[in-house]
């Protein structure tokens, strides 16, 4: 929710490639809708820019060396995004314009990814309704795709309990322990777990938990994550949970606020229709060709994180349909209402992990570069293929209607709920400071 300098780097580049930038919408500041042409067929792209807290790692070191010690970075390479989207999108206008193809284009940079909040306020402001299809790309170690259900759903909310303070030695019989019903809910929820589906996550912090032992504490909170294979299981596991809090609350003689949304999203729907063209288009872009340097640095870069030292992507892979992951994205609401295809691209070294420090290393060198080079070309010329070929467009909106007859998205989200856009403006004023010493100093323009 913080990426105000990413955003003002896109926008400044967007507009002056000929776009028309809508920054705030759905109520986040640091949302970019980008736009060029007009009418029919509308093509997407949707994508992501935030970084990760105390993510902060000095580009091409092996060992760790922040930038900024605890500042936030880029430990999973979102700032690859911004690339592959803009530049994949400046050469689709320069082409329809060449060619003077009907149609608009539309980039989408979504802020907090990583806090799954952006995308299903995005859909529930409407601001997908009239795409006919769209492309979701992030960063990979491979030129990759795939169909079917590719993660899971995902709600997360804050319970918050009310109490009464009092003297925990002379008179606690006064107070109502708020912590008291944090921890009842806890208790609550693992005895429910017996009775839940299989396929079912839930995994909780406690934010709240008292000020010193001799004070009953009226004030609680708990963080849940509660996610399933689908999201109408998500939202039935939840109601559970927050009648459990209610129930606490009633045990302890405390209150409870209703929940805090924090966020929530659906599973990704990949499209086989989309997969199986951004396939035809990876296999005529075809991997980068990797120097003996960069093979060289991949494979110590494994070695020192005890990963096998196969060095970086030679082989497409296989196109098929994956065992659903239980990780989220809030992508996954746009794949519910537009027929959607996924993409990665080769910008990462295989087999180190994200959301840890190892993964800053690499996404602002040459390895990084080319694979994102590639993916803006595949992303381009999928792009091109659903502009001018009406035939696809219809083979992926009767796959996508297959797909979601059982199953018809509603929003996760209480009409109520609102972004929290204040989220990590704390650690941005305390890092921004140092941070700015290391920001890019450059305009880049598309010709």
């Amino acid at each position: 929710m913080q990426e105000v300098k990413s955003t003002k780097l896109l926008k400044e580049t967007l507009e002056a490639a000929g776009f028309e930038v809508e920054m705030g919408g759905a109520g986040m500041p640091t949302n970019l809708w980008a736009k060029w042409g007009s009418g029919k067929p509308v093509i997407a792209i949707s994508t992501e820019i935030d970084a990760l807290p105390e993510g902060s790692q000095t580009p091409g070191s092996i060992a760790r060396k922040p930038l900024v010690a605890g500042a936030p970075g880029h430990m999973e390479g979102h700032n690859t995004h911004g690339g592959v989207a803009t530049g994949a999108a400046f050469a689709v206008k320069t082409i329809m314009e060449r060619d003077k193809l009907p149609g608009t284009i539309i980039v989408s940079f979504g802020p907090a990814e990583e806090q799954l909040i952006s995308r299903p306020f995005l859909v529930r402001a409407g601001y997908f309704k009239n795409v006919d299809a769209a492309l979701i790309i992030h960063i990979g170690d491979n030129l990759d795709t795939g169909y079917g259900l590719q993660n899971y759903a995902a709600i997360s909310a804050k319970f918050t309990f009310h109490g009464k303070t009092a003297h925990g030695a002379n008179n606690p019989w006064d107070g109502k322990n708020a912590v008291d019903a944090v921890e009842l809910m806890d208790i609550g929820f693992d005895k429910l777990r017996e009775h839940l589906r299989p396929t079912y996550r839930a995994h909780r912090t406690i934010t709240m938990g008292g000020v010193q032992p001799n004070i009953i504490p009226d004030k609680g909170q708990i963080w849940w994550y509660v996610r399933d294979a689908t999201a109408p299981a998500a939202k039935e596991t939840f109601d559970k949970l927050t009648k459990i809090g209610e129930a606490a609350a009633m045990m302890t003689g405390t209150t409870m606020d209703p929940p805090e949304f924090v966020a929530s999203a659906w599973p990704q729907l990949g499209n086989k229709v989309l997969s199986e063209n951004l396939v035809e288009n990876m296999e005529l872009v075809g991997l980068p060709k990797w120097s003996a340097d960069e093979e060289a640095f991949a494979k110590e870069f494994q070695k020192a994180n005890d990963k096998p030292t196969s060095g970086l992507a030679k082989a497409l892979p296989a196109n098929k349909a994956r065992p659903q992951g239980a990780a989220s994205n809030d992508n996954g609401d746009v794949t519910w209402v537009v027929p959607t295809g996924l993409m990665k691209f080769p910008a990462s070294v295989p087999g180190i992990g994200y959301h840890a420090w190892p993964a800053a290393v690499t996404p602002t060198s040459s390895i990084a570069h080319k694979g994102m080079a590639s993916g803006a070309k595949v992303l381009a010329a999928s792009m091109l293929d659903l502009l001018t070929s009406p035939k696809l467009l219809d083979a992926a909106r009767q796959n996508f209607e297959q797909d979601t007859k059982d199953t018809r998205y509603f929003s996760l989200l209480p009409a109520d709920a609102k972004p929290p856009v204040d989220m990590n403006k704390a650690t941005m004023d305390q890092y921004a400071p140092e941070l700015s010493n290391f920001y890019v100093d450059a305009a880049p323009r598309y010709h």
